[in-house]
């Protein structure tokens, strides 16, 4: 399996196919501030990432609005479009047998403390998306194969990530223990995303996303 750097944004957020549309960390951010919301980026991309590696369905349409549920959010207008559009990328990465899938997270210019905090959220949005695609499927009470469960176990703590500041530890060594969380958790992901798919496939009848 090829490991692609865990830091740089990839290219599953440069482009749109026939859209040219850019993810930015940024300009997601500011819409969100637009909007009165205090939501981080990451947080939505989390959620998303969550409700589809849960096994749900639908269009991109039943995504924006399982993220507004879940999230209690009501995002319209540019960042509702957007949304639409990162679900829709954010399917075909977690499908695509290249292992595109990487989180929205800020870029390596930002301050590494940030960086770590919206790797917290970007799991906190991820538990919150897969416990509502799982409750909403009605399958709860299914459980994961082994390894799925205790991934999502870690992710759990990943989501009270945040910078230890009385740790002895070097930039570099910072640096290197968040790539290596960063890098983690997208194969995680990809792994948990395939188990459902599996489960689903094992339940006919399941309904979509609502």
């Amino acid at each position: 399996m090829a490991r692609a750097s865990a830091v740089e944004l990839s290219p599953m957020f440069d482009d749109m196919p026939g859209a040219g549309t850019v993810f930015d960390f940024d300009e997601i951010a500011g819409h969100l501030v637009e909007q009165g919301e205090q939501t981080s980026p990451s947080e939505l991309h989390g959620c998303l990432s969550g409700l589809l590696s849960a096994g749900a369905v639908g269009e991109p349409a039943a995504g924006l609005a399982g993220l507004n549920q879940t999230l209690e959010l009501d995002l319209h207008g540019e960042l509702a479009e957007l949304m639409l559009q990162l679900y829709s990328v954010t399917q075909a990465a977690l499908q695509d047998e290249e292992f595109d899938f990487h989180p929205l997270l800020p870029d390596d210019d930002t301050e590494l403390d940030v960086r770590i905090m919206a790797l917290g959220f970007w799991c906190r949005g991820f538990m919150a998306g897969f416990a509502r695609a799982t409750a909403v499927a009605g399958r709860g009470d299914r459980s994961l194969p082994g390894d799925s469960a205790e991934i999502l176990r870690d992710i759990a703590m990943m989501a009270q990530a945040g910078a230890d500041e009385d740790a002895e530890v070097s930039e570099d060594e910072s640096e290197g223990h968040y790539a290596e969380l960063v890098e983690y958790l997208r194969f995680a992901v990809l792994n948990v995303f395939m188990d459902s798919q599996g489960r689903a496939d094992d339940a006919p009848g399941e309904p979509p996303l609502h």
